[in-house]
């Protein structure tokens, strides 16, 4: 019989399922998934208490639990019952997750975080099991597994209670298990609970020698709640109060103590399933921080924005114009892309590293102006971040004439969003400046927009992407909304209208056409710009149409609220690692600006 059209042949054998044997660790589709953090690392949990992705100590170092990616480290805390449903909710103003199951008999849930604020060197993940109203059973499996798989736990030690062991080079306790046995590598127990009990399980793992007594449970949640609350000013007068204060969470949650923030927690998920469209992302981008700051800034001197500020100044003033569009959260290299030897999630290898390293991104320059012109106006710009602000304007006087990546990281091309981003930084930084250098930073944003309007004006007189390039992008919705022109100039007008008519569909908004046929086909809606366009429409008091934008890719989300970068609106599926970043950080500025008067002037 022939092969149905499409289909490919395959004469290799199946890659080896480190996890095929156990149901609870096959990967779930993305939307089912939450995530804690304490803003040095993160880890996802699926709905069968299954701790499934995290790397320590920090963001980019190896997994020590993946079988969300095929490897074999988990961490199950999942009812004993052959039949239950499963839900769960954040605590408000926190990353702190309860998973809720209702089971035959009643209902179990699971108080999950990691000890909050993190610790660069060790990672303590918190798990309190509690019987809601009927006595419950619970069992619980650890299998923590260090260089993605390859350094299983071993020297297993059992004593008052205690487990301690090593994996690779972390060092492990667990408490709270000490009735647990070991099998094929792993510690599993049961956990029996009387109605209204709850019991505590503690895991720490560090690359440093750990205390010589375990932590008192009841100290770190205390702290931990205690943390949240402190880390995250109250939210509230916007369109979406809750889910303005959760994206708060989630950015501060992706915030390490060095002020780099990660674009996600994950690694190779795809956005496009066997199309080699999966990236690293457990890096600081440049242009994601800025966004960042600049949203949060919309609700005041937000502690987040310190951060964003202190981050990007202090890489300006370190590399100049050579400043990377991304780092490490510590400030350093991000490394040149890897695979790494996993099955992967359905559809996608695994890689490490991201070749963003060597790019040059123009528009980065322009998008730290736009965040330092928003910490000017709050007063939260000090004197050494104002020297970071001459360097950003240096390299754009030097660079705006050179090739560059642009925001979707493609080739280097002279993109019209790069130079627009940049005038719109310009005259942003110009409103805070000295008079001496306002009027020079102006005139450079005029140079740049004329020198845009001769090679990027499309003959209907909206923005193209680039000379020779002729199609809408929704990133040309960004120049007005940060002010390079004005909201009533033509050229906005009609670059809005063009990006709804041609890139709108079913209330989702995507980044350009790839190619002839639906926009679908391609890739997913981009909820970055779906929030963007919910901007640009308010912006130009198009009140109504705005908060259609706004709430539909608000919906875009997972059980848990997470967004990832794209949705597929087809099977209405998160696709591309998560959380992503950027996108909280646009709901969290739109909600804002969304209750606002429209016609008020943007004031950064």
């Amino acid at each position: 019989m022939a092969d149905p059209a499409g289909c490919r042949e395959s004469t290799a054998p199946a890659p080896d399922d480190s996890t095929g044997h156990d149901h609870r660790l096959r990967p779930h589709v993305l939307r089912d998934y939450a995530l804690i953090a304490d803003g040095e690392r993160g880890a996802l949990i699926g709905p069968r208490g299954d701790l499934a992705w995290m790397c320590a100590p920090r963001w980019d170092s190896d997994s020590v639990f993946s079988s969300l990616l095929g490897g074999p480290g988990a961490y199950v805390v999942e009812p004993d019952s052959a039949r239950y449903t499963w839900g769960g909710f954040y605590e408000d103003r926190t990353l702190i997750w309860r998973s809720h199951w209702v089971t035959a008999t009643g209902i179990v849930e699971s108080r999950d975080a990691l000890a909050f604020p993190g610790d660069p060197h060790t990672a303590i993940v918190l798990r309190r099991i509690v019987a809601v109203d009927a006595d419950a059973q619970v069992d619980v499996e650890l299998l923590v597994a260090a260089g993605f798989g390859a350094a299983p736990m071993d020297t297993i030690t059992a004593g008052s209670g205690v487990w301690t062991m090593r994996a690779g080079p972390l060092r492990l306790r667990w408490t709270g298990a000490p009735d647990a046995h070991v099998h094929d590598g792993r510690l599993a127990a049961t956990v029996r609970l009387r109605c209204g009990d709850y019991h505590d399980l503690v895991l720490e793992l560090s690359d440093r020698t750990l205390p010589d007594r375990p932590p008192d449970p009841d100290e770190l949640w205390t702290r931990t709640e205690h943390a949240w609350h402190s880390a995250l000013p109250p939210v509230e007068g916007t369109l979406a109060d809750r889910d303005a204060r959760f994206a708060s969470a989630v950015l501060r949650g992706l915030t390490g103590g060095s002020g780099g923030m990660v674009a996600a927690a994950t690694t190779s998920l795809p956005e496009r399933a066997e199309q080699g469209r999966n990236y690293d992302y457990r890096y600081s981008w440049i242009r994601d921080q800025c966004y960042a700051g600049v949203a949060v800034a919309t609700a005041g001197p937000h502690p987040l924005l310190d951060t964003a500020v202190g981050f990007v100044s202090e890489r300006l003033l370190a590399d100049g114009e050579e400043l990377k569009p991304a780092y490490t959260v510590e400030g350093g290299r991000v490394p040149d892309e890897k695979t790494v030897d996993l099955p992967g999630y359905p559809g996608a290898d695994v890689r490490a590293g991201n070749h963003v390293n060597a790019q040059f991104q123009l528009d980065v320059f322009g998008e730290a102006l736009v965040l330092f012109a928003a910490a000017a106006r709050l007063d939260r710009l000090d004197t050494v971040q104002h020297r970071a602000v001459d360097v950003a304007v240096e390299a754009i006087e030097k660079h705006w004439r050179d090739a560059d990546a642009g925001i979707w990281e493609l080739d280097d091309r002279y993109w019209a969003h790069s130079r627009l981003i940049c005038a719109a930084g310009l005259r942003s930084i110009a409103k805070h400046g000295p008079a001496r250098l306002s009027g020079r930073w102006n005139a450079l944003a005029d140079t740049l927009v004329a020198a845009t309007t001769e090679t990027c004006l499309h003959r209907t007189g909206r923005w193209q992407r680039a000379p020779g390039d002729d199609r809408v992008d929704a990133a040309l919705l960004l120049p007005a909304i940060r002010g390079a022109v004005p909201a009533h100039d033509p050229r906005s007008r009609r670059t809005l209208d063009a990006v709804r008519a041609d890139l709108g569909r079913e209330g989702y908004v995507y980044r350009f056409r790839h190619e002839k046929g639906p926009l679908e086909a391609a890739e997913g809606a981009f909820l970055l710009c779906g929030f963007v366009m919910a901007l640009a429409e308010h912006q130009q008091g198009h009140r109504t149409a705005a908060a259609r934008w706004f709430e539909r890719n608000r919906s875009a989300c997972g059980s848990p609220g997470l967004f990832t970068e794209e949705f597929d609106v087809e099977q209405r599926q998160l696709r591309g690692n998560l959380p992503q970043c950027f996108v909280h950080a646009l709901l969290f500025e739109s909600a804002h600006r969304l209750a606002e008067d429209p016609g008020r002037e943007e004031s950064s």
